[in-house]
């Protein structure tokens, strides 16, 4: 195994090698979109049988949810490969440029990062989002996917390389390894640090936890999404209840979903029922404090401390009302996860505040929490969201898959 592992990276870091200019990654990225439209009913045939191992696995119905693809996922994959085709080149450009009173001339310019390390679990759309962006942005990557999804993930995989031969590019930017084997993922945590220059964790708490306890790769990603929208005392009523019902319980299982809501004292009695009766009557379980109970007319579970660090995952949400912007950001930043946090008011000084304020590698106003996602950014796609106090911060899509360099230029000057 060990040699097989090491001949991906190094064939990994032979392909990131290459320069491929902006048409041809196009071409690719067409060519890409075309074998998934013809080979669709393959990659519906490879996504049953990895339905039915999940099911006899016992896996639960959201994390089945999560790795099926039908017809309309299809569509959308293939409009997110797309999207990133369109989407400006992000290699090569200078991103700043000056010159210094002894003639020298700087140039900041954007490069590639190198090889990049993905793991993930459940969702098999990551594998050709994040092949897309990886290839568009000049990076080779090397894909470990769960073995819930590895049929799928595996033909999915096999489509790019195919575009990648047939425009005569080395096939090796995208690999995908081909084994349930766990210790495969130990393996590249720990001992592929001369070919992989930065992993990214997509999945589950746990698989987080291990990456981060693990690696000695450079990492982006983040370990839970524990987000809050906080309705202020000077909200409009309607906008709040719009806002809060699809933060929460549009798609509970998603990062970006709300596992919080904070409420502003003053407006507790006006706006409680009218939104927390439209959660729970869509079978929201709701924990609120002391203060709320005395106004909520329906279901309620006493919150306790732990509920305010509980990412729920599910049609649960915890409430805790505030006595101002300044307690609920401290409450945010104290058990919140640096994902994305919104508020939710119609003064703009206080929404200032609050954006400026938090700690959140997304910030909100007037807005659900669910639109942290690449692809709501006009990124084409992500290949996760970081809440890394260093960049990249937020939806990591092309852009932010480069780094940079200086390109320095002199006419002969040393240096006295």
């Amino acid at each position: 195994m060990n040699q097989y592992i090491n001949l991906i990276g190094q064939n990994a870091r032979k392909a990131s090698l290459e320069k491929i200019n902006t048409r041809v990654k196009n071409k690719v990225l067409k060519r890409y979109v075309s074998l998934l439209g013809k080979e669709k009913n393959s990659i519906l045939k490879a996504n049953i049988k990895d339905i039915k191992f999940a099911q006899k696995k016992g896996l639960k119905n959201n994390l089945v949810d999560r790795l099926t693809i039908d017809e309309i996922k299809l569509d959308n994959i293939k409009n997110s490969i797309k999207k990133i085709a369109k989407l400006k080149d992000p290699v090569d450009c200078t991103l700043e440029k000056w010159s210094r009173p002894n003639g020298l001339k700087i140039n900041r310019v954007s490069v590639p990062i190198g090889v990049i390390g993905v793991i993930y679990e459940s969702r098999p759309n990551v594998t050709s989002d994040v092949a897309s962006l990886c290839f568009k942005s000049g990076n080779a990557v090397i894909l470990k996917g769960g073995s819930e999804a590895i049929n799928t993930n595996k033909i999915l995989a096999k489509l790019f390389r195919k575009a990648l031969k047939e425009n005569k590019v080395n096939k090796n930017f995208i690999q995908f390894i081909d084994s349930k084997d766990r210790k495969v993922v130990d393996f590249m945590l720990s001992r592929m640090k001369g070919y992989i220059d930065v992993i990214i964790p997509r999945g589950g708490k746990n698989l987080v936890k291990r990456v981060q306890k693990f690696s000695s790769v450079p990492i982006i990603g983040h370990l839970e999404g524990l987000c809050h929208t906080f309705v202020d005392k000077d909200a409009e009523l309607k906008m709040a209840k719009n806002i809060i019902y699809n933060a929460k319980l549009r798609d509970t299982s998603i990062c970006g979903a709300t596992e919080t809501i904070l409420f502003h004292e003053k407006i507790v009695k006006k706006f409680c029922n009218p939104i927390l009766k439209q959660l729970e009557e869509n079978n929201c379980k709701i924990y609120g404090d002391r203060f709320l109970k005395k106004f909520y007319k329906g279901k309620l579970y006493p919150a306790k401390k732990k509920d305010w660090s509980t990412e729920y995952l599910t049609a649960t949400v915890s409430i805790k009302t505030v006595k101002n912007c300044e307690e609920a950001v401290n409450h945010i930043n104290k058990y919140g996860t640096m994902h994305t946090d919104s508020i939710v008011t119609k003064n703009k000084e206080t929404a200032k505040k609050f954006l400026k304020n938090v700690k959140s590698s997304i910030a909100m106003h007037n807005t659900s929490t669910q639109f942290a996602d690449g692809g709501e950014f006009g990124f084409g796609g992500e290949v996760g969201i970081s809440t890394n106090t260093l960049p990249p911060r937020g939806p990591v899509g092309l852009r932010q898959l480069v780094s940079y360099k200086y390109e320095v230029v002199g006419n002969g000057q040393i240096r006295k």
